[in-house]
Formats: structure tokens, C-alpha cells, sequence
């Protein structure tokens, strides 16, 4: 029998059910002889990691409080055996933890008297020739808490710590990154070539030809084209607010890791190499501001506290917005506005005025919010409404919630890119799905003067977007306002063109399936070009639009024929991918294997 633990909750009212114990400590036994309430002593003993047992204190119902360890089992009994035998004797567990090799249990219940009867009743009972006995044992450690505390105890300077949780490759030569990143890519495409020839057998042949000519994928991977720049590129950064990991509250910065990994440390973003010195001094005269206010920052855990997050975009015509997210609580509204009031007055007349910002929004951000904060209202308080930035010859109108990449300067080298793959002629039309600000769609029809549709996924986006289109004189370009589930479908059916062209450039999730399939539908579309922040994450729309003829996709197959890498992310190993796919033709195909 494997040395194992089987964890059972026996109900599922317990909050702490879950907790880890897959191994037997020293300190987690308490000696009969201790006093009666040993979960409260344990955690007051431990001085400054007291909170490691502070769940045990709150409203919440947990059986940690009422926990025995059954010692001297006898072997190879199983959880269902220690069970039977407790119910037959009239001890009713909660929740059991069994070690099977070591001969002992822990055990809690969901009330001390209950736990007290289980004690009085085993101790001293004998069970196959062993004679149990019972002590009291305190309560696992939060393990949530317990990583928290490790990490800071981590050794290492605050800035390498920081360096390696946002920019993991900020060590690594640049040209060593791109190798990293164009593999990633590489490997994208072999499982992509695996996929065609899983799902497609009629491709089987086409794919063979292509994996001789291609080291073994499904289409040629030309040079990943780098960044333009390497260092302070990111023209929007989400800043936490929380406790800084040098113990000064209302830090405003980047967690040392994942919230939910157990990290809520934060870390000034100063000595970043990828955020704007733009954006780090409004995060230096933000956090001054709040520091001055009454107000807490908002806890995730207790769901108290106000203060929740900073979002800074900036451009490269030296334009700054701030968004500032705030839970109210119980606040009056007169409350509020004067913390308004007041946050106008510091940015625009007072010591904040150094942070250049040109455009301060506030939102309101309630409990427990865990939608993104895309839908989220946005209240203007100062400044301009929106940004401008410049992006090849072009000049867009950003509001708060708008999509823009976020690293300008890659982003032209993207969009040239997909121009050149586009192969537009004064018949072409062109399809911008997923478009945000209408980036891709309004540079193509500025500079080829073609037919162009673009499809919104916000509202928002297409007002800044279509101003834009207004007032540069592009007369042909059409905005068709909402999800692109919900609109692409119809748009497409209505087109009459001899060259249709889609551009896609969906979320990291990818497209809705309604949009692929909808895509397959259309014959007349013959060529697609698929821009994915996370290639991997798309492979379901890769191979969607590769698959076979079925009841459920109609419509010939598309194939991929091209493919490359764009950096927008240096210093990360997240990169851009442009797929070219172009439709089928199995009627040509078979005039030329006749000739």
C-alpha cells in the first residue's frame, strides 16, 4: 500500500476542508495536558505569524477549532474502515485525514462537544490487538498565508524580485528572447500540422508536401520581427494597491506574484525596464495622495477597505490618462465627490501637477467584483476625455476603456506586416474583426483606399474610431457597432466583392465559435489572416477553420500558408503570431491532377 493521505470533507460546510496536510508535523500536535482551547493558543503563540491562524478566529465556521489525532491505528485500514468504525462506536467526524503507513488520523468535528465525546469514547478503545489513543491537535496553518510568508522571507533585492515577476527575460540577451519566442511559435505549428492531419484526411497529401518542404510543419515560419524598442514600451499598466513588500501601506505597484498563488506583496514599479518613466510618476504622485486620504486600501480577503487600483495610459505625443478604481463602501456620495474634488485639485493645482496627467477618470469598483472592469462606468473628473496617439500617419482618439496595443512602436511593424500579407487591390474588401479602435482596418484604408469594413466589439471604441475616420476624410470605411458573435455573420453574408479579406484579431480567447463558423460558411471569403496575442490559446479557431466537413462546419476548409512572430512584449516571453489561411479550392485541385 502506497505511504498516501486521504483528505474526505464528510459535508461541505467547512471552509477550511480544503486545506493541504500531506505530511505529519512536529508542531501540529498539542499534548493532552495543554489547556482546553489549544487552537487559540497555537495562534497566539506564534507572536507576528499569528495571522497564519487568523481564519480560525473569524465568523466563518471551520472544524480546524475541533481536531483530534487518533494514534496507534491498526495496518492497511482504509478511510472507509476508520469511518465504519467511528459510526459504529457513535462518533460522528466531520472530516477525516488518514496516514496510512504512520497509523494515525486526524480528525475534527463540528462542535467541541461532539469532539470531546469521540475523545472520551476511543481513548484507550482497543481496535484489531491496538489500543487507540487520542490527543488533541491545533489546526493547519492558512496555506494561503503560509506561502505569503515564505515568499517574504525570499531572499533577494525587492527590485530582481519584481524584475523576475513582470519581465521574466530581463536578463536574457534581446536576440537570445526572439530565438525563445519564434520556438514557441515553431511548436504552435507543429501541433497545429498534427491537428490538420487529425481532423482533415483529405489534407493528408497537401500536408505531407508541406512537411517536406517546411521541417515538418504545416506551413513556412519566416523571421520573428523584433520590437523596435526594448525598454519602457507599455503605453497602459494596471497598478495594484496594497501593502508594499517593505511593510509601507497604500503601495502602488505590481505584486510580487499571483494573488491567488498567495503573494499580495506590492513592489513600486521605479525600477521596472518595461513602464514608461510617464507612467511611474503618476504611480509616485498618486501614491503620495493617497497616503494623505483617510482611506484604506481594499482588502480581497476581509472585502474592507477602499482603494483598489491605477490604470495609466500614455502616448507617444506625451499624453497621460489616469483611471483610478475605488470601492465606496458605505460612503455618502458627498464623501465621494469631495474625494474627487479633491483628487482634481491635487492634479491639477498641487504637488501632483508633476505627474503631467491629461485626462483623470474615477470608477467605481463594488464588492466583489470579479467581471473586468471593461463594463465598468467611468466617471470623467478633470482633463481631456480622451488620448491621442500617433500610429502610422494616424492619429486615434482613446477613451478609458478602449483596445490599443500596447506597445505603439511594435505595433506599427504588426499592422505593416499585415498589409504586406493582405495583398489588397482597389477591389478588395476587407473585413476587421475584433478591431478595438479600428487600428488595422482605418491604416489599410488610409493607405490603399480600399473598400473597408470594420466590426466593433464596444461601443465606445467605434464612437473614438469613427470621429477619427470623419475627420482624416476616409469615406470608406463602415462601422457595424457590437459583439462580433452577434454582427460578423450578417455583414459578411451582404458583401459583393470579387476579394474579401478578414483580418481577426480576437481577445486571448479567441473568436466566439459563431464567428468561425460563420467564416467557413462564406465561400466567397478566401483568405483570413489571424492575429493571436496567445497562439496557443487559439489553436481550437486554428483548427476550427482547418477541420473537415461535418454537419456542424460547412464550408470548404481554409490551410494555413504562412506564419511569423511579432515581439510586442519584450523582456516577457509573450509575443504576437500572424497566420495566413487561405480557402481550399478542391476543384482546381483536381483540374490540375487531371492535367
Amino acid at each position: 500500500m502506497q505511504d498516501k493521505m486521504t483528505d474526505v470533507a464528510l459535508d461541505k460546510t467547512d471552509p477550511a476542508g480544503s486545506l493541504p496536510s500531506t505530511e505529519k508535523e512536529p508542531d501540529d500536535i498539542i499534548e493532552e495536558n495543554n489547556q482546553e482551547n489549544p487552537p487559540a493558543t497555537a495562534a497566539e503563540g506564534e507572536g507576528a505569524a499569528g495571522g497564519l491562524y487568523r481564519y480560525i478566529k473569524g465568523d466563518l465556521f471551520t472544524s480546524e477549532i475541533f481536531k483530534v489525532e487518533i494514534q496507534n491505528l491498526p495496518k492497511y485500514i482504509g478511510f472507509n474502515d476508520l469511518k465504519k468504525f467511528l459510526n459504529k462506536h457513535g462518533v460522528n467526524p466531520h472530516k477525516i485525514k488518514l496516514f496510512s503507513k504512520q497509523m494515525f488520523a486526524f480528525v475534527t468535528f463540528k462542535n467541541q462537544e461532539e469532539r470531546d465525546k469521540a475523545m472520551k469514547a476511543v481513548h484507550g478503545m482497543q481496535w484489531k490487538s491496538k489500543v487507540l489513543s487520542v490527543r488533541l491537535a491545533k489546526p493547519k496553518a492558512d496555506p494561503i498565508l503560509k506561502k505569503r510568508k515564505q515568499e517574504e522571507e525570499a531572499e533577494g533585492p525587492l527590485n530582481i524580485q519584481i524584475a523576475n515577476a513582470v519581465t521574466p527575460l530581463w536578463n536574457v540577451p534581446y536576440e537570445e528572447q526572439l530565438k525563445r519566442k519564434e520556438k514557441e511559435v515553431e511548436g504552435v505549428l507543429q501541433k497545429l500540422t498534427r491537428e490538420i492531419g487529425n481532423n482533415n484526411k483529405a489534407m493528408l497529401p497537401w500536408l505531407f508536401l508541406q512537411k517536406e518542404k517546411y521541417n515538418k510543419l504545416c506551413c513556412p515560419l519566416e523571421a520573428i520581427r523584433p520590437s523596435p524598442v526594448q525598454t519602457e514600451y507599455r503605453n497602459k499598466c494596471e497598478f495594484v494597491i496594497g501593502v508594499g513588500a517593505d511593510g509601507e501601506d497604500k503601495t502602488v505597484g505590481f505584486r510580487l506574484g499571483k494573488y491567488k498563488g498567495g503573494s499580495c506583496a506590492v513592489v513600486s514599479p521605479a525600477e521596472t525596464s518595461h513602464v514608461s518613466s510617464e507612467a511611474k510618476r503618476v504611480v509616485q504622485g498618486f501614491q503620495q495622495f493617497i497616503r494623505t486620504t483617510p482611506y484604506a486600501v481594499y482588502s480581497p480577503e476581509t472585502y474592507e477597505g477602499h482603494w483598489r487600483q491605477l490604470t495609466v495610459r500614455t502616448s507617444r505625443i506625451k499624453q497621460t490618462m489616469a483611471i483610478v478604481f475605488f470601492n465606496p463602501q458605505k460612503l455618502q456620495e458627498e464623501e465621494i465627490e469631495e474625494l474627487k474634488r479633491n483628487l482634481r485639485q491635487y492634479f491639477t493645482e498641487g504637488e501632483g501637477q508633476e505627474s503631467a496627467i491629461t485626462s483623470l477618470y474615477f470608477v467605481r469598483m463594488g464588492q466583489r467584483t470579479s467581471a473586468g472592469t471593461e463594463d465598468l462606468p467611468c466617471e470623467h473628473v478633470t482633463g481631456e476625455e480622451w488620448i491621442h496617439e500617433e500610429l502610422l500617419g494616424l492619429k486615434f482618439r482613446i477613451s478609458p476603456h478602449s483596445f490599443f496595443q500596447t506597445n505603439t512602436p511594435a505595433a506599427e511593424v504588426l499592422y505593416s506586416a499585415v498589409g504586406e500579407w493582405a495583398q489588397l487591390d482597389q477591389d478588395s474588401t476587407v473585413l476587421d474583426v475584433c478591431c478595438g479602435t479600428g487600428t488595422i482596418g482605418i491604416s489599410l484604408a488610409k493607405v490603399r483606399r480600399q473598400n473597408g469594413i470594420i466590426i466593433a466589439l464596444f461601443l465606445s471604441p467605434m464612437i473614438d474610431s469613427n470621429f477619427k475616420c470623419t475627420f482624416s476624410g476616409l469615406t470608406n470605411v463602415e462601422f457595424h457597432c457590437g459583439k462580433a458573435e452577434d454582427v460578423f455573420p450578417t455583414v459578411l453574408n451582404a458583401v459583393v466583392s470579387p476579394n474579401v479579406t478578414a483580418i481577426v484579431d480576437p481577445p486571448r480567447a479567441g473568436l466566439h465559435s459563431k464567428v468561425i463558423l460563420a467564416i467557413r460558411r462564406a465561400e466567397h471569403l478566401k483568405r483570413l489572416i489571424y492575429v493571436a496575442c496567445n497562439a496557443k490559446a487559439a489553436m481550437n479557431n486554428f483548427t476550427d477553420l482547418c477541420r473537415a466537413v461535418s454537419n456542424r462546419v460547412r464550408g470548404a476548409p481554409f490551410r494555413p500558408v504562412r506564419a511569423m512572430a511579432v515581439d510586442l512584449f519584450p523582456q516577457t516571453m509573450h509575443c504576437e503570431t500572424i497566420l495566413l489561411f487561405e480557402r481550399v479550392d478542391y476543384s482546381s485541385e483536381t483540374q490540375t491532377t487531371e492535367t
